[in-house]
């Protein structure tokens, strides 16, 4: 598959951007050109026009069907897997955010319940202990909305992104008139 130089741009920056997504360069770029192929790819597809190896791609692969960013396809008369998105992009990056939450959030908020729960041996653990409760307070606050974000259709978080800092304005006004009234 022959791309051209805007589409091999966006799945090289893909790749890069792969590890800020939580997986490495090679399954950014296979994800990054998946996306944009208007057909399901093969394995043969993916190497060849990635460069890399046949392993490298099955590996990529599991990894990008363990997230569940992508969906095997079959094509009558023929016996090869080919590969398309799991889903609309608000799919796939509601299924990033979830994975994300479940590997780094859910492991940490349950080092920092246990944490919290023991009793501190003295003072400077007692400091630790408040700290890490605030992260823990934190990190449910965070948890909790991006859950409700979750749940909500695509359209509606898309008019919320479209308030923006309006929200934040909104809030401030809100803040100015409960000054005022008292």
């Amino acid at each position: 598959m022959l791309l051209s130089p805007k589409l091999e741009s966006f799945v090289m920056h893909c790749g890069e951007m792969g590890s800020r997504w939580g997986f490495n360069r090679t399954v950014g770029q296979m994800i990054g050109l998946i996306i944009v192929s208007e057909n399901p790819v093969s394995a043969n597809e993916l190497a060849e026009t990635l460069n890399i190896s046949r392993g490298n791609v099955s590996m990529g692969i599991k990894e990008l069907q363990s997230w569940r960013l992508i969906q095997v396809q079959h094509i009558p008369g023929d016996r090869k897997d080919y590969y398309a998105p799991a889903g609309s992009i608000w799919d796939l990056a509601t299924r990033v955010f979830e994975e994300r939450r479940k590997r780094e959030m859910d492991p940490t908020l349950s080092l920092l319940r246990s944490s919290i729960l023991d009793q501190p041996a003295n003072q400077q653990e007692e400091y630790a202990q408040e700290k890490m409760h605030e992260i823990h307070d934190l990190l449910e606050s965070v948890t909790l909305w991006a859950s409700e974000l979750q749940n909500m259709s695509p359209e509606k978080l898309k008019t919320l992104m479209k308030l923006g800092a309006g929200v934040g304005k909104v809030l401030d006004m809100k803040d100015k008139l409960l000054r005022s009234g008292n």
